[in-house]
């Protein structure tokens, strides 16, 4: 049995990133399953002058976190094309206060938007950007318009469900 960490790169109280991947943590079993709402956790923007001050205990809890985890379900938002500027932000401090944050850590990592790109461009990014960090991602998914495609049962279209079981199934494949 693995230990599961799942949150969104969002601090908005309605993330609808949120919402994957509570949807996508309520499909796995035989395994122990954190959810972190990060609206919880607020952090001011990175700067060394914010650094002198030293981490904040919810830095240190989410870092603790992270690191007790074996695998990470993360869907990240986007703003115009990137990852939000709050989960970068994140990225920032976790990444000063250990740099290999995610060493050994296999990723599912995900995003929609209410848009048709299911925010691509964002998975883009932090694709590229997580194994500088050690982690090992997994699997991709992108829920394309998540306002048409996403109820209070799950993934509506067939396609697309079929995608994200596909894209879950792959990386719980690699915690057995």
């Amino acid at each position: 049995m693995a230990a599961i960490l799942s949150l969104a790169g969002s601090n908005s109280s309605i993330s609808i990133n949120y919402k994957l991947v509570k949807h996508t943590s309520s499909l796995i079993e035989g395994h122990e399953i954190r959810l972190l709402n990060m609206a919880r956790y607020p952090f001011p923007m990175y700067s060394e002058d914010e650094e002198k001050q030293g981490y904040s205990n919810s830095l240190v809890e989410l870092k603790n976190d992270i690191q007790r985890a074996d695998a990470i379900i993360l869907s990240v938002n986007e703003h115009n094309g990137n990852p939000s500027a709050y989960f970068k932000n994140v990225i920032d401090w976790l990444s000063r206060l250990e740099r290999k944050f995610l060493l050994d850590k296999k990723v599912l990592l995900m995003s929609t938007s209410g848009g048709k790109r299911g925010g691509i461009g964002s998975i883009g990014v932090i694709e590229s950007l997580l194994p500088r960090f050690g982690a090992e991602i997994i699997s991709t998914f992108s829920l394309p318009s998540f306002h048409e495609n996403f109820n209070a049962d799950g993934i509506i279209d067939d396609s697309l469900k079929i995608e994200h079981q596909k894209a879950l199934n792959a990386f719980l494949e690699t915690l057995k």
